[in-house]
Order: C-alpha cells, then structure tokens, then sequence
C-alpha cells in the first residue's frame, strides 16, 4: 500500500477582498473629509473643475494602456457624459460648495447615504422595479434618523450649526446623484466601466470648468496642504476608489461593499471630530445609528 499523502492544512492566507471591502468604505469615507480639508485654500467649484479634469486623463491614460474598450456611438458617449454631470459634477460640486459653506463633513456624508434610500423610491415609477414593505421600512427609518441629526442644529449660529442653503446644495447634489445612478442603470448597463468613468468626468469637467470661471475668482492657495488634498482627491478617493471597485466587482464581493456603504457617515463623523474638532449632540449620534440602520435595512439583499 503506498504511503498515505499529507493532508495540506487549510491555507490561511487571509482573503483580500474582506479587507479592500472596508477599505473602499474608508476612501469613500474621506471624500467628505477632502472638501473640508481643502476649504481654507481653494474655492469649491474651481477645485472641483480642476480635480474631475485631473481625474479624467488619469482614467484615459488608464484606458488606453489596458486597451479598454470605448463608446462606438455617439449615444454612448452622449449616456457617459449626462451620467457624469449628474453624478461627477452636480454632486461633488454640490457637496464641496456645501461644505465650503459651513455644513459639516459628517452631516454631508449623512445626507449623501440617503440616496440609496431615493433610489429605492423612485425605482417603482422609474424603473418598475418592486419595492418590497422590508425597503419601505428601511426608507422611513433612514428619513426618521436623517431628521432627529438635523432637525436641532438647522439655522443654528456657531460651528455645530447647519446652514440651510449649505443643506439644501447637499440636498439637491444628492438628488442630482440619484438621478444620475437611476440614468447610469438605464443606459450603462453594456458600457466599459474605465472608459465610462473617464467620460463622466470628462462630463463633470464641461459643467463645473464654466461654472468656476463664471462665478469664482479662481482663488488656490499653492502649497503642501492644499496639493496634498489634491493629490489625494484624484488618485486616492477617485482612481483608487474606482479601480479598487472594479477589482471587488471582479472578485465578486460588490455585495460586500454595498452592505458596508452605511458605515461611511459615522466614519465620516469620527474623522470630522479627530481632524477638525466637529462633534454631534448625543441626540444627533442617535439619529445617526437609526439611519445607520435604515439605509443597512433597505439595502439587505
């Protein structure tokens, strides 16, 4: 009889994807953390105009040496380009001139978690999709929570106050964000996901470029902080983030992340507090955890 062969122990070579989950979730996290890192030294929209830009050839030189695979029709392009606007330019726009603005980098990323809530609302009449009592039951709790952070703080005076037009701009940037996935999910289904990353922002560049120079004077404080959040803004929080999501995509694990997505406001709030002395009320922490737990409940799959 021959000799038995060993058993091989279980690798225990840890997964990669269980780390990069949360680690997307981080880098999403400090996109909130950048627009208020950047406020003393730049204005918001021409930061932004110059950021998706940047960001744009980055992805284009990405593009073509992973030879990917472009519009062939003008409808693709013209799909690509009003995603980005909605989704590269209107949101991030809105949500750094918000927070240039006064409103603080944890509430921003609050009010920017309810979109998948939105999604889920608009989903039946825009899409037919079923929304089942469990979505609904989340929606409601994720609003409920969202209003207990806001409700003491709106029109307050000081630091932990909320400026109303500030909310409203992160409001309307998160509809705008809304809209645009609800297009992206119509239309770019087929579409390659580097190629049409680097057309939205080349999209979001067409928006806010006019805008800046219409309404900014250009103002950039040239130095270490302001290259740094730069720097981290394009190849950080924007190439990383979305190479690092087309890896968990392939890998599977996008199930993961979408599960993790509701951690990004307290994470947001946590770095807020240690960075730039941003606090909640306990009764706003609470509202946090309960929409916490509506967006986790509404988007369980």
């Amino acid at each position: 009889m021959p000799p038995a062969t060993p058993t091989q122990p279980p690798s225990r070579r840890p997964d990669l994807a269980a780390f990069s989950a949360p680690l997307f979730v981080f880098i999403w996290a400090t996109g909130f953390i950048a627009a208020r890192f950047v406020v003393p030294y730049a204005e918001p929209l021409s930061f932004v105009a110059l950021r998706v830009a940047a960001v744009s050839a980055v992805l284009a030189l990405i593009a073509v040496v992973a030879g990917a695979r472009w519009p062939r029709s003008p409808q693709g392009w013209r799909d690509a380009l009003i995603a980005g606007v909605l989704m590269q330019g209107l949101y991030v726009a809105g949500v750094f001139w918000s927070i240039n603005r006064g409103l603080p980098a944890g509430i921003a990323a609050l009010v920017g978690s309810l979109q998948p809530l939105l999604t889920a609302m608009l989903a039946r009449p825009l899409l037919g999709e079923f929304v089942s009592g469990r979505r609904w039951l989340g929606i409601a709790a994720g609003f409920t929570g969202t209003a207990l952070v806001l409700a003491p703080k709106i029109g307050a005076t000081g630091a932990a106050g909320i400026p109303p037009t500030a909310l409203a701009a992160c409001l309307g940037a998160m509809v705008a964000m809304t809209l645009g996935t609800l297009w992206q999910k119509r239309t770019g289904g087929g579409a390659d996901l580097i190629t049409n990353a680097c057309i939205q922002f080349a999209g979001a560049t067409l928006l806010t470029a006019p805008l800046a120079l219409a309404t900014e004077s250009g103002r950039f404080e040239v130095g270490a902080p302001l290259l740094l959040g730069m720097t981290w803004s394009v190849l950080g929080n924007s190439v990383a983030g979305i190479l690092l999501l087309l890896w968990l995509i392939r890998r599977g694990a996008v199930a993961g992340v979408a599960s993790l997505l509701f951690l990004v406001p307290p994470v947001s709030a946590a770095m807020a507090y240690v960075l730039f002395g941003e606090s909640l009320a306990p009764i706003q922490l609470l509202g946090m955890a309960v929409a916490a737990a509506g967006v986790a409940l509404a988007n369980r799959a």
